[in-house]
């Protein structure tokens, strides 16, 4: 039973990947959640946090990354030998319950999706090609899921910035998505578009969809003197306007140089500088994030894709 999580925002540089691991390895360690992180940026930095660059080269030669899944699911070719369960790398950073499906720096080959679609659309008379690729777009990340996703509470989804293929089928694969982000203008903006784009995407689905997503929450990382700035108080005040009380994460991530160190010992920080105040601030934020979750599936009651767990036990 299992809740899916996608982290998205349109603007990168907001903190996401690292909200992303540290609060999937705080929810595994301190809550005994069984979580997965599915790494679909082509930057591979939620890979990178938990796991080394030579580590990552031997997976990907062996051909045990998410590009293998991807392409399995364009080609519908069973043949083809990497399943899901084995790219999952589990017992991540040696923390019980926390698994990683790698990503890849390159993680489909857009004319072979094209050929599929066009193969398709022949195959089923289909003479509107949108249909054809709304299609595809909705079920090529559940597919890979569904094999596993019995055995995760939660399962996160890191997407890229922006709003490609992969992250939009993300969203449609997810109960709830989280926004991070930095209280700053352009972030701001970065949130307003994610909106527009998401619920442009619920209105193309809501026929077939209707558990397209619901707002979770949008999560602060701070950086500087943010509250020195002239920006803080009128991003927050604009953020106030648009989203109630209950959608803002109160718990707030502080500037720590220690959060970007353990980048270098490929280790999130809750792990490799617990004590920090950055290490502290995810706890909480932890524990701020499933509150909301139980809360948002009891009000919003989102039509699971797979089945929904109940976090009160």
């Amino acid at each position: 039973m299992t809740f899916v999580i996608a982290t998205a925002n349109m603007k990168g540089g907001v903190g996401k990947t690292t909200l992303t691991v540290n609060l999937a390895t705080c929810l595994a360690k301190n809550h005994g959640k069984k979580v997965l992180i599915v790494d679909l940026d082509t930057q591979i930095s939620a890979t990178l946090s938990l796991m080394t660059p030579a580590d990552f080269a031997k997976i990907r030669n062996e051909k045990r990354t998410l590009r293998q899944l991807i392409k399995r699911s364009i080609l519908s070719d069973p043949q083809l030998t990497t399943t899901v369960s084995e790219a999952v790398r589990s017992y991540v950073c040696n923390v019980k319950g926390l698994d990683l499906l790698p990503g890849d720096i390159d993680l489909y080959d857009e004319y072979l999706v094209s050929e599929m679609l066009h193969r398709k659309a022949i195959q089923q008379g289909q003479v509107n090609f949108e249909t054809i690729w709304n299609g595809f777009e909705k079920t090529l990340i559940q597919s890979i899921l569904q094999p596993i996703a019995k055995n995760y509470d939660l399962i996160i989804l890191d997407c890229a910035p922006g709003y490609n293929l992969i992250t939009r089928s993300a969203l449609l694969a997810s109960n709830f998505y989280l926004i991070p982000a930095k209280p700053e203008p352009l972030s701001l903006i970065g949130i307003q578009l994610l909106e527009r784009r998401i619920s442009k995407l619920k209105e193309t689905h809501k026929e077939d969809t209707p558990s397209a997503p619901n707002l979770l929450g949008i999560a602060f990382s701070l950086s500087g003197n943010v509250f020195s700035s002239r920006y803080y108080g009128q991003v927050m005040r604009r953020l106030n306007e648009d989203f109630s009380e209950a959608k803002l994460f109160k718990t707030r991530i502080p500037p720590d140089v220690n959060v970007s160190r353990a980048v270098d010992s490929f280790t999130p920080v809750v792990l490799s500088n617990p004590g920090t105040a950055g290490s502290k601030a995810f706890v909480s934020l932890a524990e701020e994030f499933l509150q909301k979750l139980a809360t948002a599936a009891r009000i919003d009651q989102p039509p699971s894709k797979f089945a929904l767990a109940s976090l009160d036990d």
